[in-house]
């Protein structure tokens, strides 16, 4: 919750480029360089692509699941666990910098060699991961990369420059995932993308990217920071050597779109379109006041009496063991019970 009276002025960035393709540490080396870049230019908060690292299973949207499974094994071997030495390197950049990083990882499973999670990392000024968000549900044939996340990595964290939430890609045409967010006070939204050349032929990628997050800041009336990737040669070359006419189908412009918008659901300064770069936004959360007078949907606007929304915050996970206590007899369970229903 922000404090009587407080409403942090601040600088964000949203940063559009492309990974070092399935290297783990040079791209968090590359974030790293970025955070100092968009911090020297005043920036507060730094938010990154979707699977910045290391890299998007562009494989299954141009080829058989068959072929691309053994791109699939090269993923997982260059993911990354959390806690680990990649994501400790953009931990140092961000204290360095003073700032606070949103950043997109393929998250490998510590108890399953075949679970990779589509996760975003929040991660404080001080270097401390704040928490991390687990995609729910992986777009289309993204199915044959990631397994979904659960309601517990549904959170807004409370911060200095407010309170801070974020989705990716997909995940920001979820209704029922946004006003989660929203119904927790969340007043910075970050929407972390990929760039998706290969969508079908009247799909105007970069407008969608735009339209979903001018969609979330108008309706809640928040800002949201999009950041998307881009598709580099290194990218592209990868690519050709599984199908040959790869680089027509990726270099298809108006794919990927980076940028700020205010809580009245306009661009603040200009968006950046396809080309690699940073682009930057100064904030104040106090713009979000008024136009919630007119449309306070987890306030006066709407009628919890009507309408309710239960969210299950449970952690899901594939074991819960009970421990014998002294005398033999079944113990209590190690893990949460998984029955929990939280409501918003």
């Amino acid at each position: 919750m922000l404090p009587d009276k407080e409403f942090p002025r601040f600088k964000a960035a949203a940063v559009q480029s492309s990974p070092v393709f399935l290297d783990a540490a040079k791209t968090a080396q590359k974030a790293a360089g970025l955070i100092g870049e968009a911090a020297r230019n005043g920036a507060r908060l730094v938010v990154f692509p979707e699977v910045f690292i290391p890299g998007y299973p562009y494989w299954s949207w141009i080829t058989d699941p068959v072929t691309g499974s053994a791109w699939f094994e090269k993923l997982v071997r260059s993911s990354v666990f959390l806690p680990g030495p990649e994501i400790e390197t953009v931990c140092a950049a961000a204290a360095a910098n003073d700032a606070y990083v949103v950043i997109g990882v393929n998250e490998r499973s510590p108890v399953s060699l075949g679970a990779l999670y589509n996760t975003l990392v929040f991660i404080g000024p001080d270097g401390r991961i704040l928490g991390k968000h687990r995609k729910l549900v992986p777009t289309w044939a993204e199915k044959l990369t990631w397994t979904g996340g659960d309601g517990s990595s549904l959170k807004v964290y409370d911060t200095q420059i407010g309170p801070l939430g974020g989705l990716a890609c997909g995940e920001n045409t979820n209704t029922l995932a946004r006003f989660s967010l929203l119904a927790q006070g969340e007043l910075v939204h970050t929407a972390s993308y990929i760039s998706l050349p290969v969508a079908p032929p009247d799909y105007d990628m970069a407008e969608a990217i735009k339209l979903r997050g001018q969609s979330h800041s108008f309706e809640g009336k928040v800002f949201t920071i999009i950041s998307t990737s881009t598709v580099s040669d290194e990218i592209i070359a990868a690519m050709e050597t599984i199908r040959p006419d790869a680089r027509a189908l990726l270099e298809r412009k108006s794919s990927a779109f980076s940028g700020i918008i205010g809580p009245d659901g306009r661009v603040i300064g200009n968006g950046l379109i396809d080309d690699e770069g940073i682009v930057y936004a100064d904030i104040d959360l106090a713009r979000c006041i008024q136009p919630k007078q007119m449309h306070d949907i987890v306030g006066h606007y709407n009628r919890f009496d009507v309408f309710q929304l239960h969210v299950n915050r449970a952690p899901q996970q594939p074991i819960n063991t009970r421990q014998p206590d002294a005398g033999g007899r079944p113990g209590e369970e190690d893990a949460a019970p998984q029955s929990a229903i939280e409501s918003l």
